[in-house]
């Protein structure tokens, strides 16, 4: 049987702690949920490599190098509310969720919430609500957020995203334009989003995020 504990310090150690990560919550938070768990079986083995999980149909697990400066960038307190747009089985909802008050997760199908929800369940984490959506729709209902985590990459943020953002909120994601990718963290105020580099990296685009066509005449 694969020691998990051993490869989840591991990949602390070798992955996130060079990173210039080095903010206690979040070292905490990775050193204590399951990673493992939270991956289809057949992934497993893989669940502390530094890259991106395939889930199938264009969708992946961020590697724990970038997530963890995606963490440092979003600077998640204790009395946060964060949406977290496009859990998975849940692994990013369930760190988030060792840092923030509370966490609204969103997943596009019925099958992924329930792997979500049922996982969250077995590792205790009881301030996670999943819910069934379009990405990028976000969760209106419960807006505004304090934080806004998007678990893939992007073209465009939607309006719809950014209007459920808090003021003085932050939004972090992935922007792609070909084959570059560029971590940037957002920043609401009266006037809009600001928004600010933070380090390059790459995901996969999340469906809803692709880049509107242009059309000429």
């Amino acid at each position: 049987m694969s020691d998990f504990p051993a490869r989840r310090t591991m990949m602390v150690d070798t992955q996130v702690r060079p990173s210039d990560v080095t903010s206690f919550p979040i070292i905490d938070a990775m050193l204590s949920v399951p990673r493992e768990k939270f991956v289809p079986t057949h992934l497993r083995e893989a669940a502390y490599a530094g890259e991106i999980l395939d889930f199938g149909n264009g969708r992946g697990l961020i590697d724990p190098r970038t997530f963890a400066k995606i963490l440092e960038a979003a600077d998640i307190g204790p009395t946060d509310l964060v949406l977290d747009i496009g859990c998975l089985h849940g692994y990013s909802a369930a760190v988030a969720a060792k840092m923030a008050e509370a966490v609204i997760a969103i997943e596009d199908t019925a099958e992924m919430c329930a792997e979500a929800e049922a996982m969250l369940s077995e590792a205790g984490i009881d301030n996670v609500a999943v819910l069934e959506g379009s990405l990028s729709a976000g969760a209106p209902k419960h807006q505004p957020y304090d934080v806004i985590l998007i678990e893939g990459a992007v073209s465009e943020v939607p309006d719809a995203i950014i209007d459920q953002l808090k003021e003085d909120g932050r939004i972090v994601a992935v922007f792609v334009d070909g084959h570059l990718g560029t971590v940037k963290t957002g920043y609401k105020s009266d006037q809009g989003v600001t928004w600010r580099y933070a380090f390059n990296a790459g995901a996969p685009v999340l469906p809803g995020f692709e880049r509107s066509p242009e059309f000429s005449f």
